[in-house]
């Protein structure tokens, strides 16, 4: 879903430039690196929302921020697509939507 719904969101919203659009919200993939803090690195039943240093609270009302700036709107938009597919991830997995 990381990869399709920025891809959708592209396509629908910013349809003459997409590609481009598409690959800036891609970058927003880059937040999973301090997965690489964890041990063990993936773990199939944990919340990667409170539990990751940039999928904090802080970060995420950051990413918000993002959005609202013309210049950071697209980076801000692919974070905030990132860590919504995150929250519906940790609700289908343990039925919360943040780890506190």
């Amino acid at each position: 879903m990381h990869f399709i719904v920025p891809g959708i969101v592209a396509a629908i919203f910013f349809r003459k430039k997409w590609l481009n659009t598409y690959l800036i919200m891609l970058a927003a993939l880059l937040i999973d690196l301090d997965h690489l803090l964890a041990s063990p690195i993936y773990d199939p039943q944990r919340c990667s929302l409170g539990f990751h240093p940039l999928h904090g609270l802080l970060p995420i009302l950051f990413y918000l921020g993002l959005c609202v700036h013309r210049r950071t709107r697209l980076i801000g938009l692919g974070l905030v697509i990132h860590i919504g597919l995150d929250a519906i991830d940790c609700q289908v997995i343990s039925g919360i939507w943040y780890t506190s």
